[in-house]
Formats: structure tokens, sequence, C-alpha cells
């Protein structure tokens, strides 16, 4: 604790609970509201330290949103406890405690995160002199990405899970994902019945589900109506990212309340709602990291909504953000890093995951990399790791991190 107090700008140093590493700190460190000047001001970024020793790896987590899961007693991440590694766990600016004051969200650009995680990064490598690993799941694994494109030497080696390279607002390659790839053909028609029953059930259910959503205080831009539509459209990405069994889908003769509890679980209406506790990457998602769209054709005919081009700007964002512009260079440079470059770099994807398809597998080519891989978990989803990957897989990806780890 000595140790960590004496690091420049880290204050508010406590000891956690934790039953994974030997000590375990809450602290904070002082960021730049904009990276390359500070005479816009400083905010405290939220960071939790695991320690199991100074000359073992350090996985720094570039999490992609709130640190809230790292407080659990019994925490760790996967790569920490594969390989006995220390853990600095980084909240994402604008996410919880880490938000500048006054939010102005012209500063919660991408760059402006990495340089917060070059900071934090060059703090923690005066005490930690192992190899340093980054990783990060869904949108921490694209920070990964995107911190080991713009900081190719502050790590030895980095692992991305399920994390989308998306190329604009509405990206255009989940929408087929969805139709045609995704699961079995009979599963896909079992999914676009559900979404039918939905539609056409509307009329009984959509009574009961504005009660619901006044019950729960949630409040939208649009009217409900379209939001239960909304839902609806939501309601593929949704079962299939979370490996949701179609198995679990009501029969046909099911009751109005079987199916919206159905719905609800799966797409549930807080997902639109204004305020979001998400509201900073639909930010993000609008200004530089993508998103995805809707296939509504086989809906139209019972859908209020005339089109759902441009629905994160309308229904997501409150509507003072609603001119963000969305700039490509994120992505042009990223994918121009990636393929030109060979980093220890693993990517971890769920095969029926849609953020899949916006991810590096349909066009990085690691036969010509000796370094970078991906590895894709049959029939896996969203949650997609190292430990539940088949165990031929398992063992390549920790024999290859091994193999790093020890050069």
């Amino acid at each position: 604790m000595r140790r960590l107090c004496s690091l420049d700008d880290v204050s508010g140093v406590r000891p956690l609970e934790t039953t994974k590493f030997q000590e375990k700190y809450l602290l904070k460190v002082s960021q730049n509201i904009d990276g390359n000047d500070s005479s816009k001001g400083k905010f405290n970024q939220q960071v939790i330290v695991g320690f199991k020793g100074y000359d073992r790896p350090t996985v720094i987590v570039t999490e992609g949103y709130y640190i809230d899961n790292a407080f659990n007693t019994n925490y760790t991440e996967e790569l920490c406890e594969l390989f006995n590694a220390n853990m600095v766990f980084c909240e994402y600016r604008y996410f919880g405690e880490s938000t500048p004051q006054p939010c102005d969200w012209q500063y919660l650009t991408v760059r402006n995160s990495l340089y917060d995680l070059h900071h934090v990064n060059m703090l923690f490598h005066q005490l930690f002199h192992g190899k340093w690993i980054s990783t990060g799941i869904s949108k921490g694994g694209q920070t990964t990405m995107f911190y080991r494109a713009y900081y190719p030497d502050d790590v030895d080696i980095s692992v991305s899970y399920v994390a989308p390279l998306n190329k604009k607002v509405e990206d255009g390659r989940h929408e087929p994902f969805l139709k045609k790839t995704v699961g079995t053909e009979s599963e896909r028609e079992e999914v676009l019945d559900a979404q039918i029953q939905l539609m056409e059930r509307k009329s009984s259910i959509l009574p009961k589900w504005e009660k619901y959503c006044e019950s729960k205080g949630y409040s939208y831009r649009i009217p409900m109506e379209q939001i239960y539509d909304y839902c609806v459209l939501e309601y593929p990405f949704a079962l299939w990212q979370w490996g949701t069994d179609v198995k679990t889908i009501p029969a046909d003769n099911a009751t109005d309340e079987q199916w919206m509890n159905h719905f609800i679980q799966i797409s549930s209406p807080n997902y639109f709602s204004l305020p979001n506790k998400y509201m900073p990457f639909f930010v993000q998602a609008a200004r530089e990291l993508g998103y995805y769209g809707y296939d509504m054709k086989a809906l139209k005919k019972w859908c209020s909504i005339n089109s759902t081009k441009k629905y994160l700007r309308r229904v997501m964002l409150e509507e003072s953000l609603s001119d963000i512009k969305f700039d490509k260079t994120l992505y042009r440079y990223t994918k121009k890093y990636l393929k030109k470059n060979d980093p220890k770099h693993i990517f971890i994807y769920g095969e029926d995951d849609p953020w899949s398809a916006s991810g590096v597998a349909g066009w990085l080519d690691c036969s010509k990399k000796q370094n970078m891989r991906v590895y894709v978990q049959p029939h896996g989803s969203h949650r997609a790791r190292i430990y539940n990957m088949p165990e031929n897989i398992k063992n390549e990806i920790i024999g290859r991190i091994t193999s790093w780890l020890n050069e």
C-alpha cells in the first residue's frame, strides 16, 4: 500500500477484500480531461489493483464500461487466474466515478481513453516488472485492440475477447449474419416466428408492456408502440448474443403473459430508455465505435416504424447529442495496423455471437503471421472465453501465451 501511495498522480488508496489476490486495492489516478492538453483540467479515474508479486506478469484490464464487477471479493480476470498475474483494472472514462465534471462529451474519445491507459501503464510499470498483458471483453476487447494499435510497445501480449471493429454507425454486416448465417436454418426460422408472434400479439401485450415500463420508470424519446417494435427488432440480436437456447421460446399457444415475460427477459425495454447508464457507450458508437442496424423487411407490415435508419441517434441518444458525426479514422487506422503488423495478439470470438459479424476474423489473414491468432468458439456466444473453448483450442491458446511469457 505504501508503494502505491508513493506513485505520482495516485490518491485515495484503500484496501479491498479478496479471495483471489494476496492484496487488492481501489485507488484513483489523476488524468487529463483532454489527453494531450492538461490546461483543460483533470479528473480521477478509478483503478483496482490485485497484487500477486512484483516479478509476476501484470494484466491491465481495459474495461469498456464500469469497474463494478471488480469490487467483488471473488473476482479475478481469466488471465490472472491462468498465469498467476497481477491485475490493474481500469474503469473507462465517463463511466461511474471516472466521469469528468462538468461532463463535456467532446472529450469522450477513444484516443483520450487510450491516453488514460498509457498513463496508468507508465505509473504501474514502476512497480510491476514482469511481462504485461492487456485484455478486455466486448467494448473492453475493442479497447485492447485500439490500445495495441496506438501504443504498440506498452504491453507484451494482448488478448481481445468478442471485440467488434465496426466501420460505421449501422455497420451492415450484422443483419445478413442474423438472417443467413447464425445457428441452423430451422433455428433462424424459430426466431423469426417468435418475432412474428410478438407482432401479431402486439395489441393484447402492449397495454401490459406499457404498465410494466411505467412501473420501472422507463422514459423514451419516441412513442411506446415504436419502442415495442424496436424491442422486437432487437430480439434476435439479443437472443443470439447471449447464447439463449431457441428451445426457451414459448409455444405458439402460450399465454400473452408467458410471451411477454420471455420477451422482456431477452429484449428488455430498458435498453432504449433515457436516461441510460450506457449513454457514454452510445455516444461513442455514434462518434467512432459504430454499431449495428436492423432488418425490418419480414416484419414491416406490423411495424409502426417507417424506417430504422439512424435509429441510434433518434432513439438512444439525448436530443442534444443527436447531431454527432461518425468518424472512420479509428476503424481505418486499426484495420491497417492489424493487417500490416504482427503483434502478440489473440482474438477470441463466439461463432453465433452477432458481434462476430464485424469482428476481425472475416478479413484478418493470420496464415502468414507468426504471432497474431484468431480463435472462434464453435456455436459460441458473447460469453466465449479461453476456459470454455474446446480442449484442444484452450490448450493451444494457453501454450502460446505461456511461451510468450517465457521469452
